[in-house]
């Protein structure tokens, strides 16, 4: 599934034009799905208002009360006097049913449930005056709110606070993306009859449906054993954060490695699994991690001021490498590019902006253009974290689909560290290691649940997460 941009959306439907489909049957079949999503979600609303701005979201509104009143709601509609185009079509056809009442006219108390169908995708700046004020008064309203499409006014401010959004044809960023997605409550994502090949666009960012995940879990033969599913290193760690690299180990373990090895400064209170090779290091320069028997790395968790010493230390044994936390220097991830060695990187947006030389909040606002650029730059495949996290290899990008803010706790990252070195180390690709591995952490967040979570119990859950992506009871949030 792909995710589309405003842009990307009006390209394909125009190049459903261009295949001849019907642009009107695009907006009855949107109206009605948004108008079945409606009753689907609230079945015992019974006095509906509709409020449709003047383009094609409009349009998909009128479609949507028609199709309510057909079905035994009491609608109201409420839309300005000027339509083009096919919204007048649908306009029209709604007027042979129901009147059609002025905007002024609406009003934010009374009903069961409220359509704002106001503002699609097309908005290149915030809304003003008398549009503005419209949508104050549909956030003032106490029913419930469905948007069409989007919340009208995204991405900018003021917008639409909805309970539901019904996405027509495909996610688009503002679905997907904190903070916006925040104003589209749950989503439902409809299929509206684009054809294909009008949805097949190169360069469009990938979301990470469970279909997709599924797909690329290793496998293990019946005669396994801890040497043929991956042996991991975790180098890291530092007299104030001895826990780090041990989360790290955890989560690798619980992600399937059959051995692990933790390499850790001989003065750091490091307490890896029991199961754990333990390699105390009394300096990086010396260390000899080379004694460790490793198919993947982890390096950087809790190194403080000797991530950068531990991380020049693994990169002698060549070997496939997560650089996570204080490995994450700008000249440490230009020498395994230039090493030409299989390497992830996992900043936080405020380590991504040091290695771009950009402003944290600059490079929120953007995430798949600076994801992208992070794995351009340094060759490598670039996992930026955030609200969702990214992952870019060049030009390939997936977007997370799984994870929740009670994740928002210390020791998280070292946990997703463990997890991609396993999966590196089981002998996927960097790219896929990394997706997967994101994926993964995520829905072990979402098992896992409330706010106070612990690192640690977020580690505990892997193995369920993977037990429940196998065996295919697992839903994105779309549905």
């Amino acid at each position: 599934m792909k995710l589309f941009s405003a842009e990307a959306m009006r390209a394909a439907d125009g190049r459903a034009l261009e295949l001849g489909y019907p642009s009107i049957l695009l907006m009855e079949a949107a109206g009605r799905a948004v108008a079945q999503e409606a009753l689907k979600a609230y079945p015992e609303a019974r006095k509906i208002s509709v409020v449709c701005g003047k383009g094609n979201n409009g349009g998909d509104g009128f479609v949507a009360a028609r199709w309510l009143h057909f079905w035994g709601k009491e609608v109201s509609v409420f839309a300005p006097p000027d339509h083009r185009g096919d919204a007048a079509l649908a306009r029209a056809a709604l007027a042979a049913h129901l009147p059609i009442r002025p905007l002024q006219e609406f009003r934010a108390e009374g009903g069961d449930l409220l359509l704002d169908a106001v503002f699609g995708t097309g908005l290149s700046r915030p809304v003003q005056g008398d549009w503005a004020a419209l949508i104050e008064k549909i956030n003032a309203s106490s029913s419930p709110v469905i948007a069409v499409d989007v919340p009208s006014g995204l991405p900018f401010q003021p917008h639409v606070k909805a309970s539901l959004t019904v996405a027509l044809a495909g996610l688009k960023h503002v679905h997907v993306f904190y903070p916006p997605r925040s104003a589209c409550g749950k989503i439902s994502l409809v299929e509206i009859g684009l054809p294909a090949k009008a949805l097949q666009q190169p360069g469009l960012p990938e979301m990470a449906t469970p279909r997709l995940m599924r797909g690329l879990l290793p496998t293990r033969p019946g005669n396994a054993h801890k040497g043929s599913v991956g042996r991991v290193l975790i180098v890291g760690g530092a007299r104030e954060y001895g826990g780090a690299p041990a989360l790290a180990a955890l989560a690798a373990y619980k992600s399937g490695a059959g051995l692990v090895t933790v390499a850790y400064p001989g003065e750091a209170a490091v307490n890896p699994p029991q199961e754990s090779v333990r390699l105390p290091v009394s300096s990086w320069t010396n260390a000899r991690l080379h004694e460790a028997k490793a198919d993947a790395i982890a390096v950087g968790m809790g190194g403080a001021s000797g991530g950068a010493a531990a991380a020049r230390a693994a990169l002698k044994l060549r070997k496939p490498t997560v650089l996570d936390a204080d490995a994450l220097h700008p000249e440490v991830v230009a020498a395994y590019a230039k090493a030409a060695i299989p390497t992830i990187i996992t900043p936080h947006p405020g380590e991504a902006a040091r290695l771009l030389g950009l402003s944290a909040p600059a490079l929120v606002a953007d995430p798949l253009r600076y994801a992208r650029e992070l794995s351009q730059r340094f060759r490598s495949v670039a996992v930026l974290k955030g609200g969702p996290s990214v992952v870019c290899e060049l030009d390939n990008c997936t977007v997370n689909s799984s994870g929740n803010p009670a994740m928002a706790s210390g020791g998280t990252g070292d946990v997703l560290s463990g997890v991609i070195a396993a999966l590196l180390a089981a002998g996927l690709s960097a790219y896929d290691a990394a997706r997967l591995g994101v994926y993964l952490h995520g829905l072990a967040g979402d098992l896992c649940g409330n706010i106070g979570l612990l690192a640690s119990e977020l580690a505990g859950m892997l193995p369920e997460a993977r037990k429940r992506l196998e065996k295919d009871r697992v839903r994105p949030y779309w549905q």
